[in-house]
């Protein structure tokens, strides 16, 4: 797993009617992009070191993005 500052790390539920738990990606402490991630959750705004499992995928955001509304 590899990934950047900016992207997004997404986990997947164990369970049916579970939901997926989102977070951004403010660090990576790894070397090369892998974990562990310095992340902010988005359901709760807690940030912390992550070390993620099977169950997390990372969706990739370009290095730089258009400002939103132009």
């Amino acid at each position: 797993m590899r990934a950047a500052v900016g992207d997004r790390l997404v986990i997947k539920p164990h369970h049916v009617g579970e939901p997926e738990r989102g977070a951004q990606i403010l660090g990576v402490r790894g070397e090369n992009g892998d974990p562990p991630y310095l992340v902010r959750w988005e359901d709760d705004g807690h940030e912390g070191l992550f070390f993620p499992g099977s169950d997390a995928i990372v969706e990739h955001f370009p290095a730089t993005r258009e400002p939103e509304g132009t």
